[in-house]
């Protein structure tokens, strides 16, 4: 009792803001079919089951600015700490449009921001899909252990990955292919107590902001959820690097990765596709 007292004190804490955030991703949470469970589902049809995000240049919170952890370190997290604009992730290794993000549209907003400087992405861990979720999560964060946390990202969002399970013998195999060199290791920090922490700190953390749906965003400050299309979190991206005095933001715009818009319904915590 005296840790959820302690955790509830920590989400007001936050400040108003948390509670203009969740909802605005409550309004817009996505609810449209994943694309592994509808093959034939056009992005047109997904978008009709999903409600509108916010405009870009709407709802930004300072106080949610603070979420950002910059911390050099983080193994979970690309881009220069000090970099002008953070977007924090949070996501679900079972989540379909989670995976259309991270193929789609995220390679783009790596190259044309994070690798010239102008944005950080900082990724928490939002298992809701149950079981599966939680060992992918817990997975990650061990890999990250090794520094291959990025590489097991992209090979569990690998196009048909998810649809194999994320069991035991599963998360070694795509450790090993992330590059990850010590297996017994990654086995052991996978199931200890200090990666159950690290996930369930994120996860709480996601909660507590009204998050409903993965993915769901914070661009210094601003909600966005689901996986919308390129434009959306460009002009998010180039929007927060002109209020942080940046004109790299300006500058670092190009052609739109293309990105489908959609997010995964999260449901209950115990939840399964």
């Amino acid at each position: 009792m005296p840790k959820s007292n302690n955790n509830k004190k920590k989400n007001i804490a936050i400040g108003a803001g948390v509670a203009v955030a969740a909802v605005l991703l409550g309004a817009a949470s996505y609810t449209a079919t994943k694309p592994a469970d509808s093959p034939g589902t056009t992005s047109k049809e997904a978008a009709a089951g999903a409600a509108p995000s916010a405009a870009p240049q709407a709802g930004v919170y300072p106080e949610l600015e603070k979420l950002a952890r910059r911390d050099a370190k983080d193994p979970l997290a690309q881009g220069r700490a000090d970099a002008p604009v953070v977007m924090v992730e949070y996501a679900d290794f079972k989540c379909g449009f989670c995976g259309k993000f991270a193929r789609d549209t995220e390679p783009g907003l790596v190259k044309k921001y994070v690798d010239k400087g102008v944005l950080r992405i900082e990724w928490r861990n939002f298992p809701i899909f149950g079981a599966d979720s939680e060992r992918a999560a817990r997975g990650a964060w061990a890999a990250g252990k090794q520094g291959r946390f990025w590489q097991f990202h992209e090979a569990a969002y690998a196009e048909g990955s998810k649809e194999k399970g994320f069991g035991e013998g599963r998360l070694k195999e795509l450790a090993k292919e992330a590059g990850v060199k010590d297996l017994d290791r990654f086995a052991a920090d996978a199931g200890g107590d200090a990666a159950k922490a690290a996930v369930r700190k994120d996860q709480e953390e996601a909660y507590g902001l009204g998050a409903t749906s993965t993915p769901s965003f914070l661009v210094n400050g601003r909600p966005i959820s689901g996986a919308q299309p390129d434009e959306v979190f460009r002009q998010a991206i180039e929007a927060a690097a002109g209020r942080a005095g940046g004109a790299a933001g300006g500058k670092a715009g190009g052609d739109e990765a293309g990105g489908k818009a959609g997010g995964d319904e999260a449901g209950a915590k115990g939840g399964s596709e």
